[in-house]
């Protein structure tokens, strides 16, 4: 089948009710909500499918919303983006992240695992806002125009954002055996 527009298949799912184009627009974009997740939930699988899967049927409840004003893309990751944030408000706050989760000494094979690992210890010691930042700039590959019509920041809040996470995360993988 040809590769179709984003339009196209909105369209086709307010108009004619199709799921199937809705289906083609969730393989289109799940990777890159998947991975906004894992990253903002510091690896956590299950969480982020979970989280990934309530993000699409929002999405598909309100496709007739969508108004162009930006992309499709954009569009999608901002309800990942308040999906995330109604998840973290109705966590009671002791509840958080577990950190004795998070610390356990994790026995791998895999040197790419450990360094995975580290990442997402080095995403934990970030604020939330520069977490967010950081995962869609860097590990999503936003542009900043995009991640402040996600986040409703400011530019240069998030170029802000961005710097400090940047600077803790290289002092947090410095601390723990990595060279810039």
């Amino acid at each position: 089948m040809p590769n179709i527009s984003d339009l196209t298949l909105i369209s086709r799912v307010v108009i004619m009710k199709d799921n199937r184009a809705f289906d083609q627009l969730v393989i289109k974009y799940q990777s890159v909500i998947r991975r906004f997740f894992l990253y903002q939930t510091l690896g956590d699988k299950d969480l982020s499918d979970d989280l990934a899967q309530e993000t699409f049927i929002k999405a598909y409840t309100n496709i007739a919303s969508f108004n162009n004003l930006a992309d499709f893309s954009t569009w999608l990751i901002r309800i990942s983006y308040n999906v995330f944030y109604d998840y973290c408000r109705s966590q009671k706050p002791t509840e958080s992240i577990n950190k004795q989760e998070i610390d356990k000494p994790i026995q791998s094979e895999s040197n790419q695992f450990e360094k995975q690992i580290d990442i997402y210890r080095a995403l934990k010691s970030l604020k939330e806002e520069e977490r967010t930042c950081i995962s869609l700039f860097y590990m999503n590959d936003l542009s900043i125009e995009k991640i402040a019509a996600i986040t409703h920041f400011p530019t240069g809040t998030v170029k802000s954002h961005l710097s400090r996470g940047k600077e803790k995360m290289a002092a947090w993988l410095k601390n723990n055996g990595y060279e810039r």
